[in-house]
């Protein structure tokens, strides 16, 4: 039998396999044999006696654990097993700790032996409360997008949601003794780079190794969440035309409900603490998206690519998205990634994990792929075409935009109050669409509040 997760073969005892039974200890427990060979050939050995008195002693002196040791007998020849269980506590090994994952034994260090110690007293980064960021603090419209997006997906009701920001807070359980926990602050912190300077998105159109354009998208997890999906199939994406009779038909090379999975499962399971931000890096072919992040201990490709419990690396950001209708709470993330590639008719997207950085990537559907040039100006024509049929294809609130953008046009002093006389929405709802876009890059104010005017880039603006 050859080596794996809980068997280890070795042909006589040294002190440093230690470190071995403390790593299946921190682990999943598992067998170690002394006295055979790597492919376990029993070969025995001769002091057998003695190590049943020594083993035992040096487990519980430098490990502080107890494991079982027994003299086993095959063809004459004596040998030792170890088995050890799995402890519930961290276990140290002069103040290493270590790690069984697959056949092989691992020195945790950095951020993976923070997450284990973390992981093994029950402790969560994101639990954790913070000082320097109060309720008062937090962003209304990341609350508003909350309780709009918690009440379409039904996951909670009116009365549930007609509360003030405080007491959702605490029904959400972001607040510990009047402290705000940090899920709550990247959840609804207008700039959570205050609580952690990596907290955004960045995405980069590339062909090749250029770099073509790029944008990062800063605020909230819950505005990320809102607009990151549009940005990248307003900006950086064309659809392949057709038509069935007299409709057009528009396909674009990767499927929205993927991408949208992928980067909400970005936003939830990124390890911030690294300060990296969530990257999403789009070529003709591919587009990848990654996250620093570490799969639970135990786990394996393997394992998350099967179907599996939900873990999820930050618990309370995770339960935000759930309550908002986001995500479910069932670990079938991937499975719903796979089968929205499916339904497009593209390839099952590849994950790829790089230490402690997770990445999945999808390949384009080659019947929806549309070339673009090496002209830089490729912005320009990807929104213009897009922007052309954009009522087709975007939410709700892109269409707002594109009636502002309209009113913009016509009028570029036009004020708030006019555009919601004009469009028949309050004005709260014109400033969150103002706002996103300016984050796209669609406007920019000129001039004073009351005397300025607003001047549309080129690239945005409709023949």
């Amino acid at each position: 039998m050859a080596e794996n997760q809980n068997i280890e073969w070795k042909e006589s005892w040294r002190d440093e396999y230690l470190k071995w039974i403390c790593g299946f200890a921190n682990a999943q427990g598992g067998k170690l044999y002394i006295g055979t060979q790597d492919d376990g050939t029993i070969i025995g050995i001769d002091n057998s006696k003695k190590l049943l008195e020594d083993i035992p002693n040096k487990i519980q002196n430098k490990l502080g654990i107890v494991a079982d040791v027994n003299l086993l007998t095959e063809g004459g020849l004596d040998y030792i097993e170890i088995d050890v269980h799995p402890w519930s506590f961290p276990v140290n090994y002069d103040g290493e700790y270590h790690y069984r994952s697959g056949s092989t034994k691992q020195s945790l260090r950095g951020n993976a032996l923070t997450n284990f110690l973390m992981s093994k007293t029950g402790l969560k980064w994101d639990a954790a409360t913070i000082s320097n960021i109060g309720i008062e603090d937090l962003d209304q419209e990341s609350f508003d997008i909350f309780r709009r997006e918690a009440l379409r997906s039904g996951r909670m009701s009116k009365e549930d949601l007609n509360i003030g920001n405080t007491e959702l807070l605490e029904k959400l359980d972001l607040v510990v003794e009047g402290k705000l926990k940090r899920a709550g602050a990247l959840c609804f912190c207008r700039k959570p780079e205050r609580v952690i300077s990596g907290c955004f998105v960045k995405i980069g159109r590339f062909e090749g190794s250029d770099l073509l354009y790029q944008d990062e998208v800063h605020g909230s997890l819950l505005i990320l969440a809102d607009r990151v999906i549009d940005l990248i199939y307003l900006k950086y994406l064309k659809a392949a035309i057709s038509y069935h009779k007299e409709t057009r038909v528009e396909t674009y090379p990767f499927a929205r409900d993927a991408v949208r999975e992928a980067v909400f499962n970005a936003l939830i399971h990124c390890n911030w603490a690294d300060n990296v931000p969530v990257q999403i890096r789009i070529e003709n072919d591919a587009m990848y998206i990654s996250n620093c992040s570490m799969l639970p201990f135990g786990w394996t490709l393997e394992t998350l690519l099967c179907t599996h419990a939900s873990k999820p690396y930050n618990p309370d950001i995770a339960r935000v998205f759930y309550r908002a209708g986001y995500i479910e709470s069932w670990g079938r993330g991937i499975q719903k990634i796979r089968d929205a590639c499916k339904n497009l008719g593209a390839e099952e997207p590849e994950y790829i994990i790089h230490g402690e950085d997770i990445m999945v990537k999808f390949s384009a559907l080659q019947s929806a792929k549309v070339s673009d040039s090496k002209d830089h100006n490729v912005t320009k024509n990807v929104t213009k075409n897009v922007t052309k049929n954009v009522t087709k294809n975007v939410t709700k609130n892109v269409a707002l935009e594109i009636k502002i953008l309209a009113l913009i046009k016509d009028n570029a002093s036009v004020t708030t109050t006019e555009m919601s006389k004009q469009l028949s929405v309050n004005r709260r709802t014109i400033q969150r669409g103002l706002e996103t876009l300016k984050c796209k890059g669609a406007i920019e104010r000129k001039g004073s509040k009351r005397s300025g005017y607003w001047e549309i880039h080129e690239e945005f603006m409709t023949p």
